[in-house]
């Protein structure tokens, strides 16, 4: 998809895949897998049980009860699920704009209405705006979830304990309850901390969505795992059992073995990505210096603010066009995206300079 959507001429730095070579571990699972013949139905706990050691070796998270996770086909087909636990038709969900642009549609086509907090100007969690949206939507004693995206994506601000905390103490006292979307918390730089939602005092009534897929490129092998907090348990066992058949069974060893074993791989990763946020940041700031990045401390994504190149276009239309340069439209993440794109870095040095090269060119000329 990411690289057959455009002409060949044209350099796709969009949807959120890597260029990357396939973690070893990964891969070996997948072809034992296949030389066994064993491409059958999934069933077990390993993942959930892999993802509870990466949590606690990673995340310092020894909270992550294997009984209370569930797989599910991705992370946006669980949101739905876990959504449709908590709200009901015509109920508020409430989104930090500018945020994943499937959060609406998904939202949307299950009979819920989209309701924007937006993020602060400082990219963060905006408090006071999210309590004013919570007794909004519950007015009249109505349900709402919030769907928060942690890490955020496409900002990759990570949000942090003391902000977590704040949010669910929020939650608690306007009966709102939290969705989070967590699949891009492996991709958290080393010297920052990712703090799960599940985990802060207030968190117990959250659930949680979390995957190898985003970390590990593993996009096509369907696989994500819905997590409960203590006082959730009930709800997750409400799932319709036949949504736990929808996740691959190849997919669901991948992801294991990732979590399990991919380490190693995930740590170059992280390292490499960090080198390409510095390139990005000097590409932008020696070519382009009327564009506003913030280097984020999570996610291989990152959000241009192009607002100040005074372009005759929407900035991702323009760069498709006149650079032949595939971006993410800011206005497609809602509010306080536009004259924005979001920029997918995580793929070669030379294409990621090549790319800012097309843009720099075609904004001068």
């Amino acid at each position: 998809m990411k690289w057959r959507t455009y002409p060949a001429d044209v350099l796709p730095l969009w949807v959120a895949e890597m260029d990357v070579p396939l973690a070893e571990p990964v891969a070996r699972a997948i072809v034992d897998a296949v030389a066994l013949g064993d491409t059958g139905y999934p069933v077990g706990t390993a993942y959930a049980e892999a993802l509870a050691g990466f949590a606690s070796e990673r995340w310092g998270w020894d909270g992550l009860a294997v009984a209370r996770t569930s797989i599910v086909p991705d992370v946006m087909l669980g949101v739905v699920e876990m959504l449709k636990l908590v709200t009901g038709p015509g109920d508020a969900v409430v989104v930090n704009s500018p945020v994943y642009p499937p959060f609406y549609m998904f939202v949307r086509s299950m009979d819920r209405r989209v309701v924007e907090a937006p993020l602060g100007a400082d990219g963060r969690l905006d408090l006071g705006t999210i309590e004013d949206a919570f007794a909004r939507v519950t007015a009249g004693g109505r349900r709402a979830a919030l769907l928060l995206c942690s890490p955020h994506n496409p900002t990759g601000t990570v949000h942090s304990e003391q902000e977590l905390t704040a949010l669910a103490a929020l939650a608690d006292r306007h009966g709102v309850r939290v969705v989070a979307d967590e699949i891009h918390a492996p991709l958290t730089d080393p010297g920052t901390r990712f703090v799960p939602y599940l985990s802060v005092p207030g968190g117990e009534k959250g659930l949680s969505l979390m995957s190898a897929s985003k970390a590990w490129n593993l996009a096509g092998l369907k696989a994500a795992l819905a997590v409960a907090g203590p006082a959730a348990a009930a709800d997750l066992a409400r799932m319709p059992e036949e949504v736990t058949h929808g996740p691959s069974h190849v997919g669901v060893l991948a992801h294991t073995a990732a979590l399990r074993d991919g380490g190693d791989w995930l740590d170059a990763l992280l390292a490499g990505l960090a080198d390409n946020r510095r390139l990005l940041a000097r590409l932008l700031a020696e070519s382009l210096p009327a564009v506003r990045y913030r280097p984020s401390a999570a996610t291989f994504l990152a959000w241009l603010d192009c607002r100040d190149l005074g372009l005759d276009a929407e900035p991702a239309a323009f760069f498709l066009e006149r650079a032949r340069v595939a971006l993410n439209p800011g206005p497609d993440f809602g509010t306080g995206g536009t004259g924005h794109v979001r920029l997918n870095l995580a793929t070669s040095p030379i294409i990621l300079t090549e790319a800012v090269q097309r843009m720099a060119t075609a904004a001068a000329a």
